[in-house]
């Protein structure tokens, strides 16, 4: 059994380029809730212009990413199409949640994504998580419990779009594992482009079948779709494609915990939503549970 998390996996390279990715993309994917709010278009139409808005600029970043290395992989494989499929899923029961419930009770529940990481690591790929690597988990589980559980609110009227939050963290969990595998055959730029393809084409037929409307009807709708798949898609997801061509899966995905920071940021400078002195103090918490999870670099010992 591998095990995966603490020092699996990284050879003395400097880790600093995959940790910014991380922290970028975390940025980049917290500004979707409020984006997706302001679209003004249904649940599974935002999520397909997310992606389909951000292909040009996919293109053109795999384009670049083939002629810097020609030995990559440049077609569909097993892992880049199942990544597609998980992200449609995600995106989905995201979008519904939004839709359905708070904001806040969408995210908190997103947000228990890495321990669906974890347990499909360890049942079905038969990795070992290492042990900083849980207790980083449970410490950004606290912090999360805190930063957004003020917020929650319990409501039987919502309880749909809170079982879409779950299904959401499941698929999302998914995903990571799948992109984590792709990565070792693929670029990120590549990668996110195939499998973006597959995640819009499901998109698509899914708002043509269920949507009543698929154009915002002003300006001000189209620009945060754009902003959607600009922002939060191609510079999302495609920067934690980066981080996870470096990181563990399991490390990366407590990235939706620094993006449930951005959102809560977000939040706080846009709609003048205010933090208590407790989510702030969650948000120290997750931040110290990334650090103790944190992947230590393997010292590369020297040729005889």
């Amino acid at each position: 059994m591998t095990t995966i998390g603490g020092t699996a996996d990284i050879r003395g390279e400097p880790l600093a380029g995959a940790y910014a990715a991380l922290l970028l993309g975390a940025l980049a994917m917290g500004a979707s809730p409020i984006l997706v709010r302001l679209a003004e278009v249904g649940p599974f139409a935002s999520a397909f212009w997310r992606v389909a808005t951000a292909l040009p600029l996919l293109w053109g970043w795999s384009r670049l990413e083939q002629r810097g290395d020609a030995k990559l992989a440049r077609g569909f494989t097993k892992p880049v199409a199942l990544a597609g499929l998980f992200f449609t899923g995600d995106l989905v029961f995201w979008h519904l949640a939004i839709m359905n419930t708070t904001v806040a009770n969408a995210t908190f529940f997103a947000t228990t994504s890495p321990i669906w990481v974890v347990v499909f690591s360890v049942l079905l790929l038969r990795e070992r998580v290492a042990g900083p690597t849980l207790l980083g988990l449970a410490l950004a589980l606290a912090g999360g419990a805190a930063l957004i559980g003020e917020s929650m609110s319990v409501d039987p009227a919502r309880l749909a779009g809170d079982l879409y939050g779950v299904v959401t963290s499941v698929f999302f969990g998914a995903y990571f594992l799948a992109v984590s595998r792709a990565r070792r055959s693929h670029g990120s730029g590549r990668l996110i482009f195939l499998s973006s393809l597959i995640t819009a084409s499901a998109l698509g037929a899914i708002a043509l079948a269920f949507e009543d409307r698929l154009l915002p009807a002003s300006l001000s709708g189209a620009a945060a779709l754009l902003a959607l798949g600009i922002v939060s898609h191609a510079g999302g997801q495609g920067l934690l494609a980066v981080a996870l061509g470096r990181l563990p899966a399991t490390f990366s995905s407590l990235v939706i915990f620094l993006e449930a920071i951005a959102a809560a940021l977000l939040g706080w400078a846009v709609l003048g939503e205010r933090l208590s002195a407790v989510q702030a103090l969650g948000g120290v918490v997750i931040l110290l549970g990334i650090y103790v999870a944190r992947p230590r670099a393997v010292p590369v010992e020297p040729h005889p």
